[in-house]
């Protein structure tokens, strides 16, 4: 078994998919022409969004949406990257809130977080070891 799709519910997904080409230069791969579905060109792993009401005809029993959350979930995807500030920077300018600012981590990481519009926690930071 392999992870092949992480697929966050959002409340527009054509507006995330365009947020995260403006914020991370992630363009999209594919947008359903129903807009309840599509997803980002993130290599091996595809990273997808699905709209709030797929979300609820696939889990009936609710589920909690990270754009009605006051505070993040406990769950992140995380964007690797050869320098974090700039890209920090970008994704504040297109909308993201800062959460916490790039910081060097003692292993060697540089680490930031930000929250997308659509309530999504993104981490951004340079590869381990790198």
């Amino acid at each position: 078994m392999k992870l092949g799709y992480t697929i966050i519910y959002v409340p527009q997904v054509a507006k995330s998919l365009e947020f995260f080409d403006q914020a991370f230069g992630l363009k999209t791969r594919f947008l359903h022409e129903s807009g309840d579905y599509g997803e980002l060109e993130t290599g091996a792993t595809t990273l997808a969004f699905a709209s709030h009401a797929l979300g609820r005809s696939n889990l009936p029993e609710g589920y909690v949406a990270a754009s009605e959350s006051p505070r993040p979930l406990g769950f992140e995807i995380a964007l690797t990257t050869a320098e974090v500030q700039a890209p920090y920077e970008r994704a504040i300018a297109a909308g993201a809130a800062g959460i916490q600012a790039p910081e060097l981590k003692p292993w060697g990481q540089t680490i930031a977080y930000v929250r997308c519009p659509d309530g999504t926690l993104v981490e951004l930071c340079t590869p381990i070891g790198g």
